[in-house]
């Protein structure tokens, strides 16, 4: 029996040992599940980390990591716009990314200068216009867009959306407030129809005529492009796109972007995660799949993005764009575009 004991106990060790943690991180993403699927996937495939992903709206997701506090399952937040990825970093939610990848493949111009939140993908957001209405000699700046004669030619979406806010707060940024009202309210005097829908809205609004010009977002036009509706292929051949700004500031340009949280209990996988998406394969998957630029250099565009033309972008701090967020939501509500 004596010899029979230490063989029970060892037997009884293995059997309460603690099973491995599940190779995991968990997701908080504003992006369509639909664009985003492909890159988790892929990422699972790769690493055999599964993603639990949870959708929702930006601001509400910021607002859940503040109440979860500490307690939050979260590891890591993406957001569609730098103006949020800093808004979460003042309010305390994200951790310092350590990675050597991130250093070296993102620009300085897009990641945090602390190290709080990098970009992943890129857009732009110039002027969308009508083949069949609209000559591209006719086209200059964002600022043209207030003149009286695109009186009823515009579609745009509501000021509430963070897209229009971003934009507009880098035109407080660089050439002041009194300006950047000036043209709001120029423009607000020239839109077709009220504000309704997004932006893939305001390109089929073009199509049918109802508008000739529009602010959008590059990934819209790739996304009815690439669709295998012909329907929405039908729209995108009815809209190009113009790059307003070239012989000054440059065209808007805003990321796709990702932090790590504070209460992040799988860094490691969070980190491993961050370097897949700017790996070679995933920003691939940006340009092909989700019809945005890459924010890595020498990888190439999609057939379609490229299609869209070179352009020079605004070299306005991203941080600018949540510095100015609140002023130019105070503009947009005192010059009546809703």
């Amino acid at each position: 029996m004596r010899k029979l004991v230490p063989a029970f106990a060892a037997l009884a060790i293995g059997l309460i040992q603690v099973p491995a943690m599940a190779q995991e991180v968990n997701l908080y993403s504003y992006r369509q599940e639909g664009l985003i699927k492909p890159l988790l996937d892929a990422f699972t495939a790769k690493t055999k980390i599964k993603v639990n992903l949870v959708s929702g709206g930006e601001d509400a997701l910021i607002e859940r990591l503040k109440a979860e506090g500490d307690a939050s399952p979260a590891d890591l937040l993406i957001t569609v716009d730098a103006g949020r990825l800093v808004r979460a970093k003042e309010l305390g939610l994200f951790q310092p990314i350590k990675s050597a990848v991130v250093e070296s493949v993102v620009p300085a111009a897009y990641r945090d200068p602390d190290g709080m939140w990098t970009a992943l993908s890129l857009r732009g957001r110039p002027i969308m216009y009508s083949v069949e209405r609209v000559k591209p000699a006719d086209l200059s700046t964002y600022e043209d867009l207030a003149n009286p004669r695109w009186k009823g030619k515009i579609c745009v979406r509501s000021s509430s959306h963070i897209y229009n806010q971003s934009m507009l707060a880098t035109m407080i940024e660089s050439q002041g407030a009194a300006k950047a009202e000036a043209w709001a309210k120029g423009v607000g005097e020239n839109l077709a129809r009220k504000p309704a829908g997004g932006d893939r809205d305001q390109l089929k609004a073009i199509a049918v005529g109802e508008c000739d010009l529009a602010l959008a977002n590059t990934y819209y036009l790739a996304g009815l492009t690439q669709s295998k509706d012909p329907s929405e292929q039908d729209i995108a051949r009815k809209v190009k796109i113009f790059w307003p700004n070239q012989n000054d500031r440059g065209a808007h340009v805003n990321v796709s972007g990702i932090g790590i949280t504070k209460s992040s209990r799988n860094v490691a996988n969070a980190v491993q995660f961050i370097e897949f998406m700017l790996s070679d394969e995933a920003q691939k998957i940006h340009a092909e799949v989700v019809g945005e630029f890459p924010v890595k250099a020498g990888i190439p565009r999609s057939e379609v993005v490229a299609s869209f033309g070179t352009f020079k972008a605004d070299t306005v701090p991203l941080a600018a764009l949540a510095k100015n967020n609140a002023e130019a939501v105070r503009i947009f509500d005192r010059t009546g575009w809703r």
